[in-house]
C-alpha cells in the first residue's frame, strides 16, 4: 500500500519579522508578524510518498539526500498528519527548491508548507486553512504564512496550546500588483547560527528585546495600513525600520549574532543612497546575510540597475505577489517512489 501526494508552496518575505518564542516545543511566536507571498517563480514542489515498505523517513531536496537530523522540522508535521489519518507508515518527502536552502531566503517556509499540503494530499484529509497553517507551523514558524498568497499575517494568539496562532490573509494577490519583490543571493552557504537557536539566545540574553515587543504593536498596526492603502513609502520606510530593529536586537545579543556581513552592508547603505530623492526601494534581511528588496514597477529597471553595479551579487529572483499554494496532480516520484 503506496499514498502519495505533492504540492507547490512559496516562500514569503517579512515586513514585520517573527523573532522569538514564548513556547519552543509548538513553536508559538512573542509576537504577531506580517509578510508577503512571493509568486510560483520561487516556489518549492514537494512529492510525499507514504510506503509500508520504507524503513524510517528521508528527507530529498534537488536530488541529493539529507542525512536523518535534516528531518527535525518536518517529522512534527508527518506525525501531525500520520495521526490524523491513522496510519503509521514511513514517509520519503522528494523536493525540487528553487531558492538556495538554509541561506536566510526562506526556502523553509515554501518546503514546509509543501510539505503538510502534499501529506495530506496523499492520505486524502480535506482540512481547512486555519488547521494545515498550525500544521505548518509546527514544522516552521514562516511556513503557517505561506498557506495564503498575498499579504499573510501570522496572529500571535493567547492559548497555551496554539490553536488560536495561525496565517490571516490581509490582502490577496491581486491587490497590489505594482509592487515587486527581490530575493537576492549574496551568500549560499548555510547561516552558522541558526534561527530557532539564534531566537532563543537573544530572549535569554537581550536587554532590548522587550523594547522591541512594547513597539511592535504599533508597528504592525502601521505596517496593515500601508498595505490596505497601498501606500509604498510608508510601508518602505516601516520595512526597513523594522529589518534594523531585529537586527539591532541579534547584535545586542550575548554572544551577539552577526547575520549580516560587509555586503550586506553596502546594500543596506545603497538602497539609503538611492532613495535620497525620496523612497522607491526597501531593504529587508531575515537571519542570514542576503537582503529582499521591495519596489514598485516603476521604479524596478533602476533598482535592478543599482544592484547589478555589485558584483558580489550572484543571483536576483523577481517576484510580484504570489497566489496561495496549489495541490498538483503530477507527482516527482512514481508509484515505486523513484524519481519520474
Amino acid at each position: 500500500m503506496v499514498y502519495i501526494g505533492t504540492a507547490e508552496a512559496s516562500p514569503n518575505m517579512p515586513f514585520v519579522k517573527y523573532w522569538g518564542k514564548r513556547n519552543e516545543a509548538l513553536i508559538l511566536p512573542m509576537n504577531s508578524n506580517i509578510s508577503a507571498t512571493f509568486d510560483s517563480s520561487l516556489a518549492t514542489r514537494t512529492t510525499v510518498f507514504f510506503s509500508e515498505s520504507l524503513k524510517a523517513d528521508e528527507l530529498w531536496i534537488n536530488g541529493k539526500q539529507f542525512p536523518p537530523e535534516s528531518l527535525d522540522k518536518a517529522i512534527p508535521q508527518l506525525n501531525i498528519i500520520r495521526e490524523l489519518a491513522g496510519i503509521q507508515m514511513f514517509a520519503k518527502i522528494y523536493s525540487i527548491s528553487k531558492v538556495p536552502v538554509a541561506a536566510g531566503l526562506s526556502s523553509s517556509s515554501a518546503g514546509l508548507c509543501a510539505l503538510a499540503l502534499a501529506s495530506a494530499s496523499a492520505l486524502g484529509l480535506k482540512l481547512p486553512a486555519e488547521e494545515l497553517s498550525i500544521i505548518c507551523r509546527r514544522g516552521s514558524g514562516s511556513s503557517c504564512r505561506s498557506i495564503y498568497g498575498g499579504f499573510v499575517e501570522w496572529v500571535r494568539g493567547d492559548k497555551t496550546d496554539g490553536s488560536d496562532s495561525y496565517g490571516v490573509q490581509i490582502a490577496d494577490d491581486k491587490h497590489w500588483p505594482e509592487l515587486r519583490m527581490l530575493a537576492v543571493s549574496i551568500e549560499e552557504t548555510e547561516k552558522k547560527v541558526k534561527s530557532r537557536a539564534g531566537m532563543k539566545q537573544t530572549v535569554l540574553t537581550s536587554t532590548l528585546y522587550q523594547k522591541r515587543l512594547q513597539d511592535i504593536g504599533n508597528t504592525l498596526d502601521s505596517v496593515r495600513n500601508a498595505i490596505r492603502n497601498k501606500n509604498f513609502q510608508s510601508l518602505a520606510e516601516l520595512t526597513m525600520k523594522e529589518s534594523n530593529n531585529m537586527h539591532a536586537v541579534c547584535m545586542d545579543t550575548w554572544p551577539p549574532i552577526l547575520y549580516l556581513n560587509d555586503n550586506s552592508r553596502t546594500v543596506i547603505q545603497s538602497i539609503h543612497d538611492f532613495n535620497e530623492g525620496g523612497l522607491r526601494a526597501a531593504y529587508t534581511f531575515d537571519a542570514g546575510p542576503n537582503p529582499y528588496i521591495i519596489t514598485e514597477e516603476k521604479n524596478l529597471k533602476s533598482v535592478l540597475e543599482l544592484l547589478k553595479k555589485m558584483s558580489f551579487i550572484k543571483h536576483i529572483f523577481i517576484s510580484k505577489i504570489g497566489g496561495n499554494p496549489r495541490v498538483l496532480e503530477e507527482h516527482l516520484l512514481n508509484e515505486k517512489g523513484k524519481p519520474v
